[in-house]
Formats: C-alpha cells, structure tokens, sequence
C-alpha cells in the first residue's frame, strides 16, 4: 500500500483535475439523450451565474445533474454553491502539505490498486484518526486533498472510486463526529457521483452507535447505490 503523503515539495493536484477537454467527448458517449441535453441546459445556465463554470468540463456537469435526478436547477444550484466554496476554501485550487501536516503524520489512509472495474482504491484505518487540533477545517483541507488524489489517478473513462473503511480498533478516543459529518458533505456536496463502492469492514459495536447519529445524513442515492455496511 502507498500512504496517502505528497512527494516532497508538491501539493495535491489541482482541485477537479482531469483527464478531459471542457466539451468531452466521452460525456456525450456514454450520456443518454436526455443527459445530453440538460448538459447543455445546465452548461448555459451556470455559465450565465459564474463564469468560472466555462473551465470545467461536460464529465462534472452530468456528475451534478446525477446527483440530482437530471433536474436541471436543483443541480445547478448544488454546482454553483460548489463553486462558492471551492472559491473560498480552496483558493489555490490546491491544498499544501504544510496546512494538513498534522493527518498526514497519521498515516490514516492508503492508496492500494484499483478493483476489477478500474477504480482506485483507498483503504483508512478509523484507529488512526483523532480530531485536529488545528480545527474542523483544517481536517477538511486533508478530506479535500485525499479526494483529489484519488480523482487524479483514476483512468479516462473512470469518475469513481472504491473505499474500505477499516474500523479495527476504533474506540472513543477516535470519535470524531463533526469530522466524519465534514467529510460527508465535502464528499456529498462538492464531489457527487465520485464514491463508487464503500465497505465498513471491523466494526465495533461502540462505533455502530456513532454510525447512526451519521446515516441520517447520507442522501439517498448513496444509501441506495453505494453503501454496504459490514460487521465484525
């Protein structure tokens, strides 16, 4: 396994790094009819909000209207308060090592391969986490710097990963509630339709207790599609 750590004197890759021209063809490809017209819809009209919306390309545009069932004004108002905070949290575009140093010392999570459909896969290991002492947001700063890692790697064609989270050992002094719910909607709200598969594997019965004050957060089509929970 390689620990999620940056090659020194490099950050995490450019916030929504990819692979593909802003109009990708790939998009239309494998969009039905109906997708590709809201793509357009939605295109023009996050374009006419936030110019900054011309840089990104078709494959985000359906990932949000996915997200939302194709309703073209319900994604497009999830897309363009995304780029309100991507525009306020991460300025840069990119997170530097040097504002998440604290959990990546924890070498709480992994990169290992990718599974039989050519998703990357991330394993982390919940014992290995406590709350920053630098605050919510800075541990958010490292959530966003695994994600894009992880989108960085992933093969044209491939929007999702796989994640096994590893609960082994986990006690209260690991509890980190607000953590878990920041992490959730940076995932959820910010990078939908990028979770492909997540196994809980190992978990206690004290962590079950936690779980259930956090799944009534997830939104349904992660209940639905993604999540698969599995007890020791």
């Amino acid at each position: 396994m390689e620990t999620l750590t940056p090659e020194p004197g490099k950050s995490s890759p450019p916030l929504d790094h990819h692979h593909h021209s802003k109009h990708d063809g790939a998009a239309l490809k494998d969009s039905t009819e109906a997708e590709v017209t809201k793509i357009s819809l939605m295109r023009a009209l996050v374009e006419s909000r936030d110019p900054s919306s011309k840089e990104v390309d078709d494959l985000m545009i359906r990932r949000f209207l996915r997200a939302r069932d194709l309703d073209v004004d319900k994604a497009s108002t999830m897309f363009l308060k995304y780029l309100k905070w991507k525009h306020s949290f991460v300025p840069n575009c990119s997170v530097s090592p040097s504002e998440i140093s604290d959990d990546l010392a924890q070498e709480k999570m992994y990169v290992q391969g990718v599974d039989k459909k050519g998703r990357p896969i991330t394993v982390a290991f919940a014992a290995k986490h406590f709350q920053n002492k630098n605050g919510l947001d800075a541990f958010k700063r490292y959530v966003v710097f695994a994600l894009e890692k992880l989108c960085s790697r992933m093969p044209a064609g491939e929007e999702k990963f796989l994640a096994i989270a590893d609960i082994k050992g986990w006690g209260y002094a690991n509890s980190d509630l607000r953590g878990y719910l920041g992490a959730l909607t940076i995932l959820q709200d910010y990078h939908p339709e990028r979770l492909g598969k997540l196994f809980i594997v190992h978990a206690p019965y004290m962590f079950m207790k936690v779980w259930k004050l956090i799944y009534p957060f997830i939104d349904d089509n992660t209940k639905k599609k993604y999540l698969l929970r599995l007890r020791s």
